[in-house]
């Protein structure tokens, strides 16, 4: 496993390393909107009402693809 290495050049637009704690605190907020929710006949909310995926680190990915012939792009490709 020294030499992992990605299949597909694809990588965050940005220098954060994960999105674990955006994910974490989205979550919750979805969990404690569920327990707002009470009787039956109200739909419930989905992740993405109650939390705004835009203000995560990352902002998307993008395809290395184009930077084949530079030099840094083994390091890129490392995991």
């Amino acid at each position: 496993m020294s030499h992992s290495r990605r299949h597909t050049p694809i990588s965050g637009m940005t220098s954060a390393e994960s999105e674990k704690k955006d994910k974490r605190l989205a979550r919750r907020k979805l969990r404690a909107a569920l327990r707002r929710v009470t009787g039956d006949d109200q739909v419930l909310p989905i992740l993405r009402e109650v939390s705004e995926v835009w203000t995560f680190d990352k902002d998307g990915k993008q395809w290395l693809g184009q930077y084949r012939d530079d030099p840094d792009f083994n390091k890129w490709m490392r995991k």
